[in-house]
Parts: C-alpha cells; sequence; structure tokens
C-alpha cells in the first residue's frame, strides 16, 4: 500500500485546488466531523484497490491540523492496511476545503460539497471528479437515502455508474 500511496501522492503533489463547479460546504464545523466515518462507495484508484471495510478516522492534531488514520481490509491477502496522514484547510476553518498529505511535502485536495446537517453523511471530491468518495458516519446508508445522494453526484459530474460499494461486513 505504501508503494501505490507514494503514486498517488506524486499524482496530487500541488492538486490542493478543486473540480471547476464544486463548491465546498461553507459554515463547516470540523468538531462536528471529527471521528470516524465509513466509505459507502468510491470511484476506483490504485491506493484502494482491493480494499473493504474501509473507514477513514479524523482527530486534531497538535500544530492545529487534522490526523487522517484510512484503514481497509484487503481480504484476498487476509490483512488490514493503514495509512497516516495530514490535513490543513486551505480557505479557512469554516469551509471544508482541505489538502491532505500522506507522505511529505505532497498535498492532494479533500473537498466535502455535500454535508447533512447531523454530520452523518459527506459527499467528498478530491482535485478532480477522478476522485469521489460517499462516507457515512455507520457503515450502511438507506437505500433511499443513498440513491440520492448519489443521484446529486451524478448532477456534480461525477462518473456514478464507475463507483465501487464498499463491503463493509
Amino acid at each position: 500500500m505504501k508503494h501505490s500511496l507514494f503514486a498517488l501522492l506524486l499524482l496530487l503533489a500541488g492538486c490542493a485546488g478543486k473540480p471547476e463547479g464544486i463548491t465546498p460546504v461553507s459554515g463547516f464545523e470540523l468538531n462536528r466531523y471529527l471521528g470516524t466515518w465509513y466509505e459507502i462507495a468510491r470511484l476506483d484508484h490504485s491506493f484502494e484497490r482491493g480494499l473493504e471495510r474501509v473507514s477513514a478516522h479524523y482527530s486534531l492534531r497538535e500544530d492545529g491540523g487534522v490526523r487522517v488514520i484510512n484503514r481497509g481490509f484487503n481480504s484476498e491477502r487476509g490483512e488490514w492496511k493503514q495509512a497516516e496522514g495530514k490535513a490543513y484547510f486551505v480557505e479557512g476553518p469554516e469551509v471544508a476545503h482541505l489538502k491532505v498529505s500522506f507522505f511529505g511535502p505532497f498535498y492532494g485536495a479533500y473537498v466535502v460539497f455535500e454535508l447533512d446537517d447531523d454530520y452523518q453523511y459527506a459527499l467528498v471530491s478530491g482535485p478532480s471528479r477522478d476522485y469521489f468518495w460517499l462516507l457515512a458516519r455507520q457503515p450502511e446508508l438507506d437505500p433511499a437515502l443513498q440513491q440520492r445522494l448519489i443521484a446529486r453526484a451524478r448532477e456534480a459530474g461525477f462518473e456514478t455508474d464507475r463507483l465501487i460499494f464498499v463491503a463493509q461486513q
């Protein structure tokens, strides 16, 4: 996983910008976003390929940033993979546009563009529409809500017919 994360980070180096037409959530409250999120669906990338039971845990860093721990299970190999990174706000703490790094000075965009009022689900983009995640506080979403969120992602220009639905059990 370290090699594929390194390759991703090289691709994302300097890519903390957001895709055109994607607007980060404003009025963002980091303390409410912290904690564990489960990956419900994603677009395929080598750094997550073959992983299920994927989650992300966010906590505060001493330097004011966010500690990011991404974790997933590779059932083919029978092992957990984990990567630790750090994230910082790009536009200020009230705007859900962060830059995240899992390796040194290389950062990629993390843009929350849809967020439940109760912080129970989120739609997240990377630096382009090739990167998309549907996250939730629980390992599963109500099917009707999930379909509504996928429709929202499609409207935002993501190729939702390519989504991978993550096994969480």
